[in-house]
């Protein structure tokens, strides 16, 4: 037995309502995890699932807005803070192929400004900057595979 993208759908509502704040299944070699973040609309870092148990429409496009709570880790005060990855997916610095990146080297960025969006399965999460300050490093290159808790930027605080 499979998980269906209804299962999906009926489990992420399931978790929504209530107070649980991760839930992870495991179902024949398929594996879900589902984070609620604080603030944060849920989140969906899906790994291992297959292409069949995520049919598109429905309520994809609702799961594609998603926002990641986000993740920094502060350093010393002269190299600032890393903003790691929240999930394994596909690391993009800019909206679409046309659009210029969200930041690049030297940006000003304050809380909640969008630095990129990580991809699983279709899916867009937009990771947003924790801290007021300036990016003084971009990790990864565009369209990259990025790991769990990689680190994808460097932000000094101002």
């Amino acid at each position: 037995m499979a998980l269906t993208y209804k299962d999906v759908a009926e489990i992420l509502k399931m978790v929504d309502a209530s107070d649980c704040q991760e839930f992870v299944v495991d179902v024949e070699g398929t594996r879900l995890v589902v984070r609620k973040g604080g603030g944060a609309a849920a989140q969906t870092p899906l790994s291992n699932i297959g292409a069949s148990a995520m049919a598109p429409g429905g309520e994809v496009e609702e799961l594609a807005t998603t926002r990641a709570a986000p993740r920094s880790q502060k350093l010393d005060a002269e190299e600032g803070c890393y903003v790691r990855a929240p999930m394994v997916g596909t690391f993009y610095r800019r909206p679409s192929p046309q659009d210029p990146p969200f930041v690049d080297m030297g940006s000003k960025v304050a809380p909640g400004d969008a630095l990129c969006l990580i991809e699983v399965m279709k899916l867009y999460t937009t990771i947003e900057a924790a801290v007021a300050g300036e990016v003084t490093a971009v990790l990864v290159d565009d369209a990259t595979l990025v790991e769990f808790d990689q680190p994808l930027f460097v932000i000094r605080e101002i």
